[in-house]
């Protein structure tokens, strides 16, 4: 997976697109790629904004100052406009884009508890599974970081101290499930052969059941 470090990215979207958007009253987003995309959301958009912009009524005694894009947007944005391109920092807005974000994301990792289950059911059955062996969702999140396509949509920063937080998105779940269940059974067949704690007579109901969901007998 790539990660999407949101305090080093600077997103790229087309000024007319925008304006366009903006000027629609339409619910709209701006994903990763600066592209503008309006609801429904795809099911793995990922957006660092998403809104609707209602213009605040004038009068001829007060007339309104016409408000820039940054306004638009609002105050947690980074906004420069050069010419007919508009970059945008978001990074200021990472506590809502975690609510924007998290209804699609394949985990949330933005807590200090860590990532405790999947959206995809498929997944989410190999996890709680793998535990019965003590194999930790951070374990099969490592594995799924460094070996399948996607997303990890995150801030991440060393100084002054380090943090953390982020969410993931999977490219195709099918390859994720096949992943991690290979990954599971090997290991688990490895700790049968090699602990007698959890030699095939020593085994729980529990521990059967993972056996059997992983095919390792």
């Amino acid at each position: 997976m790539k990660k999407f470090n949101l305090f080093n990215e600077i997103i790229i979207t087309n000024k007319k697109e925008l304006l366009n958007a903006v000027n629609s009253q339409k619910e709209f987003g701006i994903n990763i790629k600066g592209e503008i995309v309006f609801a429904p959301f795809a099911a793995k958009e990922i957006l660092i904004y998403q809104g609707k912009h209602t213009p605040q009524n004038s009068s001829a005694l007060i007339p309104q100052k016409a408000p820039t894009l940054g306004d638009m947007l609002g105050d947690k944005y980074q906004v420069v406009e050069d010419d007919e391109r508009v970059l945008i920092k978001a990074f200021s807005n990472w506590q809502e884009l975690i609510k924007v974000n998290t209804p699609r994301a394949s985990y949330d990792d933005t807590t200090g508890d860590g990532v405790d289950k999947f959206a995809d059911e498929a997944l989410e059955d190999i996890g709680w599974n793998a535990t019965e062996f003590n194999i930790s969702y951070r374990e099969l999140i490592d594995v799924l970081e460094e070996k399948c396509s996607g997303t990890l949509l995150c801030i991440e920063q060393e100084e002054p101290s380090y943090q953390f937080s982020g969410l993931g998105f999977l490219a195709d779940d099918k390859e994720a499930q096949e992943i991690l269940f290979s990954y599971c059974q090997q290991k688990i067949q490895k700790i049968m052969q090699e602990d007698p704690l959890y030699a095939k007579e020593k085994l729980s109901s529990d521990e059967e059941e993972a056996v059997e969901f992983f095919k390792c007998l």
